[in-house]
């Protein structure tokens, strides 16, 4: 366990909170180096604490971040945590160790917000009736989600086990292989839609926006986009009122900034980078309720606050918004290549910021650190030893986390239908590694990859001839990794 600069260990702090952005990359904060989007409340909570320059999705894409920030464990090694259509069975095992029901037993009262997209029930959920397993099931003691992403039906939110607003005489049915009902489609009535898409996303048209997958019912139930950040914002805020007496862990993923964009008008046109832009000044609009309600309780002091990304950025995503047109040179990854779903670094090199104002002193860190370290990482705070077999791939970063130690990994696979390994100051992706943007067919490589990313952060110069003995070290390792069913040692 880290030490404090008292010598005494570190107290846990009173409540936690991580707060996980949608698709927002590395570049898209203002204390990232953004210009033409301002995000005062995020940058607020950077400066009171530590800004990770090295910080990582556990993936490049949605649901296999999610999965292992929920269990500390990579995603590849798990068959089925791909990106998950919206009617999918729950991936997390009930009655495993996760990162909430490790804080439940550390006395945490724990409650989930926003998008969950790791599948509810067992086979097909039963909209119209009690929905589980899911977050329940898995260690949080409240729940309020959308089930999956805001383009896949079912466009509803999900309640502890309940679709929120359903009318019985009006049942939800779900489809994702053929049409349901006869409401239309996007592809068959494009004139019916207010946002058009690009590639994809043309099927039941809900709120004036055609999604992927089909659905019928539940009208009285359904979500209209604009309102869906306020929402969401409101029951994070609700439960942090609910629990201010007690300690409380609480887990919020927003929507923003993922497709279908559709800010509130309070931020339309607000940024000179279109409305990808936007919507991460929605974000932050919600990172701002978060930190005021903990200021207004007299919370946040003693709370720690945890800000990242599902993955790096996307422009275009299956909707014609503009976002290619109106990026006006802003960078969403920053100086790093690649987006969401590429191997290259900008698909996971995501923000990372911790703060907590009792213990942890402004500071940046280039510590290598990944989102499934939290969990060990937390456990050590929180003063709980983990199984054995918990968390195969989360480390104790918890010097690094407090901003006591720049020591972070040794190590970290990076995975986006590929594995790339990460030490030091090389990244290597494998030859035959899919690379490319999402949302377009990835293309294989025929020659293995390294670079030196502290002399080249763009990955444009490929050592892997010249260095032929470090990309060796590198296959090697990530071999191993990929073979031992685990990378954090037993202990």
């Amino acid at each position: 366990m880290a030490r404090a600069r008292s010598s005494a260990a570190p107290r846990q702090p009173r409540n936690i909170v991580v707060i996980l952005a949608d698709d927002i990359g590395y570049g898209d904060f203002g204390c990232y180096g953004a210009t033409r989007v301002k995000t005062p409340q995020v940058d607020r909570l950077a400066a009171r604490g530590v800004r990770f320059t090295d910080g990582h999705s556990s993936s490049a894409t949605c649901t296999p971040t999610r999965y292992s920030l929920m269990t500390g464990e990579y995603a590849f090694r798990k068959p089925g945590t791909g990106i998950l259509p919206g009617d999918a069975a729950l991936i997390i095992e009930p009655g495993r160790t996760t990162l909430p029901s490790m804080l439940q037993q550390a006395g945490y009262t724990t409650g989930v917000v926003g998008k969950w997209h790791l599948g509810l029930g067992i086979g097909k959920p039963d909209w119209n009736g009690e929905i589980k397993p899911g977050p329940l099931e898995v260690g949080f003691d409240y729940s309020f989600i959308i089930p999956a992403t805001g383009d896949r039906v079912p466009c509803v939110y999900v309640e502890n086990r309940r679709v929120v607003g359903l009318n019985p005489r009006d049942p939800i049915r779900v489809s994702y292989r053929e049409k349901v009902g006869d409401e239309p489609t996007g592809r068959e009535r494009p004139d019916l839609l207010r946002v058009k898409p690009s590639g994809g996303h043309a099927d039941t048209i809900v709120n004036g926006i055609s999604r992927i997958g089909f659905m019928s019912g539940g009208k009285s139930a359904r979500w209209v986009d604009e309102d869906i950040a306020k929402t969401i914002t409101g029951k994070a805020v609700s439960f942090i009122e609910r629990n201010r007496e007690k300690p409380f862990f609480l887990y919020f993923a927003t929507h923003d900034i993922h497709v279908p964009r559709v800010p509130h008008a309070q931020f339309r046109g607000t940024t000179q980078c279109g409305i990808r832009c936007d919507a991460i000044g929605e974000f932050d609009w919600s990172v701002g309720q978060i930190a005021g309600a903990l200021d207004r309780l007299k919370l946040a002091q003693d709370t720690l606050v945890i800000v990242t990304s599902d993955n790096g950025p996307v422009l275009d995503n299956g909707y014609a918004d503009g976002s290619e047109e109106d990026v006006n040179g802003h960078l969403p990854a920053g100086p790093w290549r690649g987006r969401k779903g590429s191997l290259y670094e900008g698909g996971t090199r995501v923000p990372f910021i911790a703060t907590w104002p009792a213990r942890i002193r402004p500071k940046v860190s280039d510590a290598l650190i990944g989102q499934p370290d939290l969990l060990s990482s937390l456990a050590a705070l929180t003063g709980r030893n983990l199984p054995a077999d918990a968390a195969p791939d989360s480390f104790n970063l918890l010097p690094a986390l407090l901003g006591d130690s720049t020591q972070g990994r040794d190590h970290l696979v990076e995975y986006a239908n590929g594995l790339a390994i990460r030490q030091g100051p090389w990244k290597l992706i494998p030859a035959q590694g899919p690379e490319g943007k999402a949302g377009r067919k990835n293309a294989l490589l025929r020659e293995p990859e390294l670079y030196n990313l502290s002399a080249d952060p763009g990955e444009t110069k490929n050592l892997a001839a010249q260095r032929a003995d470090v990309a060796n070290q590198l296959t090697t390792l990530l071999d191993e990794v990929r073979t031992a069913g685990r990378s954090r040692p037993k202990t």
